[in-house]
């Protein structure tokens, strides 16, 4: 077991303007933390961990302690911010991946802690068109071009129906949890309502039977304290024990890939891979190392790593339903499996607020077609101009002349490519098992073989096809293991009773 000292003091202080107040029991004897009890608005936060986008948490998450990386996310958002832009589709497409939009962002912006930095949404329209142009368009970006050449660069503010706006406040109720309303998280992050009968529970599963043993304590939960807490959630199977108290951390084997069906990869011909990708699909070459069953590093062209690029786009709920039990990540799941078990009626707000948990989308404008996940993406509010002397940009459509249709930020409206990923193509990259993404080069596959001290004669090609089940499995992956092309393509059947 690997050890991580975080060298931080507890934090037992008074409550800070804006932060949580949260009480945990601590079990004095472990320095550990039996459970804590708060209200909806800490719950809130939690829950809303499972909206957020993978390439999101990476940002927030990766120079927090503990140091260790979420998976291959962190290479993989690594090598999004190293890749030259002209390899990408539009300039706005580095900008969707690196700060990826929450598909319930119109939720958690009234969360009562803001977790997530990333800038607001901005609208812009073209600065050559007007009112009565045939280029209705809108741009969340502004490097988009307009049907007539000239840039998105206008930004306009956005007036609201009157009727949709929230004004939200300490006496509101929560975001997705019921207030006023007191739950018990346990260590795990199990989130159940406050009974004598729960916390009996969490002392008995612990072995706890003396309660001089134990003590109240109370924290102050701010930005940072939520940030650490959401690492440890993905790195830790005590999060709540490691964010808030002084304490050496095991960290989780991410290369112990648990609830993974084994399988053995399908091989195709080169000529059959050659033939239908042009329709679609997706081929890898594999480059295998025989004796120690391990891909040293594959070759694809941009479909596969439009799919591999996609995954910092999906809100890490996704990733929980893909995952199935038994998974690595048994707090995430803890987290997930909290909200069905919960009493819809008495603890949750609606039931659309809760399926943004339990079935998060895409933002957006973030979905592509053949993307082999399948996942689904929130529709585009419908946006208006008004007949005013100068145009005003309305979500209202009762004051509105002229409907705007939101533009792909994949594409530019010009060049009949909308639906399209990322990337442009033909283009062919080198992918190490760790996913660290680079244009095609000998030097960085011989490179991989050799950290691996894996020799020529011990090195074979294969060709693997990636559909929808292997999509998913590579998504997974990605997420709880630091091999994720290894443990997608070469896991071998396992025997009856193994």
């Amino acid at each position: 077991m690997q050890y991580l000292r975080i060298e931080r003091k507890p934090k037992l202080v008074a409550m800070a303007n804006g932060n949580i107040s949260l009480k945990a029991v601590v079990d004095k004897t472990t320095n550990r933390v039996v459970f804590a009890e708060s209200d909806e608005k800490f719950v809130d936060i939690l829950f809303s961990f499972l909206t957020m986008p993978v390439g999101t948490t990476v940002r927030l998450t990766r120079s927090r302690p503990p140091t260790t990386s979420i998976g291959c996310m962190n290479n993989l958002y690594n090598s999004v911010e190293i890749l030259d832009k002209r390899y990408l589709r539009t300039e706005a497409c580095k900008t969707m991946l690196l700060y990826p939009r929450n598909g319930a962002s119109a939720q958690c912006k009234n969360l009562k802690l803001k977790i997530d930095d990333s800038p607001p949404l901005r609208y812009f329209l073209c600065g050559m068109c007007n009112s009565i142009s045939n280029y209705m368009l809108l741009s969340y970006y502004e490097t988009a071009v307009c049907g007539c050449g000239g840039l998105m660069n206008c930004q306009r503010d956005l007036k609201e129906k009157e009727t949709t706006r929230v004004v939200f406040d300490d006496q509101d109720g929560g975001v997705f949890v019921k207030g006023p309303i007191l739950l018990t998280i346990s260590d795990e992050l199990q989130v159940m309502p406050s009974s004598t009968l729960a916390r009996l529970s969490l002392f008995s599963k612990l072995g706890i039977n003396d309660t001089s043993t134990i003590e109240e304590r109370t924290f102050s939960m701010g930005v940072r304290e939520a940030l650490e807490l959401l690492k440890c959630l993905l790195v830790s199977k005590t999060p709540l024990t490691e964010a808030l108290l002084e304490q050496c951390i095991p960290l989780v084997s991410l290369n112990n890939v648990e609830g993974f069906e084994r399988v053995s990869f399908r091989k195709v011909k080169m000529e059959e891979a050659a033939e239908s990708n042009e329709g679609g699909e997706i081929y890898v070459k594999l480059m295998v190392s025989k004796s120690k069953n391990k891909v040293c590093y594959a070759e694809a062209n941009e479909k596969f790593v439009d799919l591999l690029f996609s995954f910092l786009t999906v809100p890490l709920g996704f990733i929980v339903k893909e995952m199935g039990e038994g998974s690595s990540k048994a707090c995430l799941s803890h987290l997930y499996d909290s909200i069905q078990d919960l009493d819809a009626r008495q603890c949750l707000v609606s039931e659309e607020n809760t399926a943004m948990l339990v079935n998060p989308k895409l933002a957006p404008g973030f979905s592509y077609e053949a993307q082999p996940l399948n996942i689904e993406e929130y529709m585009h509010q419908p946006f208006y101009l008004t007949s005013d002397w100068i145009p005003q940009l309305t979500s209202d459509e009762t004051i509105a002349s002229s409907v705007l249709t939101v533009m792909d930020p994949k594409s530019h409206y010009n060049d009949n490519s909308s639906g399209r990923g990322f990337l442009k193509g033909p283009t062919m990259f080198t992918i190490t098992d760790d996913l660290i993404i680079t244009p095609l080069s000998s030097i960085t596959g011989l490179s991989a073989a050799r950290e691996l001290k894996v020799p020529f004669s011990d090195m074979e090609e294969h060709i693997v096809y990636v559909g929808k089940e292997e999509a998913s499995r590579l998504l997974v992956a990605s997420f709880v293991s630091e091999s994720a092309l290894t443990n997608t393509f070469l896991l071998k059947e396992s025997k009856q009773g193994s």
